[in-house]
C-alpha cells in the first residue's frame, strides 16, 4: 500500500469526512474505468462529486459510478440544472424517486435559470433536506447578471436555515460568470473555482482549508499541491 513520503514539512490536511478544505469535483460524464482510476489516484482528496448538468439522466452507468464514489467516502450529487428542469415540468416527485433508486445521497438546488423566487428555492431546500444532503447554489448562469453581495448572503442564509448542508457560489464550469468577470478574475468570495489562478487566489487569501468547487477531475491532485504549498503559486501559503 502506497504511503506519502514524510521528509518535507507540510501543513496537515484533515482526513475524510472533512468539515473544511473540501474539494468538490464536477463530473462531466467520465467513463467507469476513468472514475476507478481517479479514485485510486486521488480518492482521498475528493469530498463531493457533482454529476454535471443533466448528464445523470442520459448516463446508463450512473448507478455503478455512484456506488464507486460512495465506497470511497465521497458524497455524490446531481447537478442543479436537472432539478430545475424537473421542477419546471412538475416532476420533482419523480426525480426524487429516481435519485433514491440510484442510491444518490445528495441533490443540488440551484436557480441558475432564474425561474424561481428566492422563497421558492428555499422551500425546495426545506422539502428535500429531510431525505438528501442538499447543496444550495446561489447565482445565475447567464453573463451580465450582477452580483449583489448582500442579496447573495441573504439567499445563502435562507438556504442554510432551510436545511442546506453547504451553500455554493456560482462560478460555472468556465469560471467566467457569477462571482467572476469575463476574464476569470475574482470578484467576490466564492466556492466554485474551476481555474488554477482562482484556486491559488483562494488558498493564498483564505488558507489551505478553503472549500473549492467545480474542480475538473484532472485538476484534483494539482489543487492538492496548491493547498500544501507544493506549487510556486502558493509556496508562501503552505510553507
Amino acid at each position: 500500500m502506497w504511503e506519502r513520503p514524510d521528509f518535507l514539512e507540510l501543513p496537515q490536511r484533515p482526513a475524510k469526512p472533512r468539515r473544511l478544505g473540501l474539494t468538490h469535483v464536477l463530473d462531466k460524464g467520465m467513463t467507469t474505468p476513468a472514475l476507478e482510476a481517479l479514485l485510486v489516484q486521488a480518492g482521498d482528496c475528493i469530498d463531493v462529486v457533482k454529476i454535471g448538468w443533466g448528464i445523470g439522466y442520459v448516463d446508463p452507468t450512473l448507478k455503478e459510478r455512484v456506488a464507486l464514489c460512495q465506497s470511497a467516502g465521497i458524497v455524490v450529487s446531481l447537478g442543479g440544472t436537472l432539478l430545475e428542469v424537473a421542477v419546471a415540468q412538475g416532476r420533482l416527485a419523480e426525480l426524487r424517486r429516481w435519485a433514491e433508486q440510484l442510491g444518490l445521497d445528495a441533490l443540488e438546488v440551484s436557480n441558475g435559470l432564474q425561474r424561481l423566487a428566492r422563497e421558492e428555492k428555499s422551500a425546495l431546500v426545506r422539502q428535500l433536506a429531510g431525505d438528501f444532503t442538499v447543496l444550495a447554489e446561489v447565482g445565475a448562469k447567464a453573463e451580465g447578471v450582477p452580483v449583489v453581495a448582500a442579496q447573495w448572503l441573504a439567499e445563502m442564509e435562507d438556504d442554510l436555515a432551510a436545511g442546506a448542508r453547504w451553500v455554493i457560489a456560482e462560478g460555472r464550469e468556465s469560471g467566467t460568470v457569477g462571482l467572476y468577470h469575463a476574464n476569470g478574475a475574482v470578484a467576490q468570495v466564492i466556492f466554485e473555482a474551476p481555474r488554477k489562478s482562482q484556486q491559488a487566489w483562494f488558498v493564498n487569501h483564505l488558507g489551505l482549508d478553503v472549500n473549492l468547487g467545480n474542480i475538473a477531475a484532472e485538476e484534483v491532485l494539482p489543487l492538492e499541491t496548491l493547498r500544501l504549498g507544493l506549487r510556486a503559486d502558493t509556496v508562501a501559503a503552505g510553507a
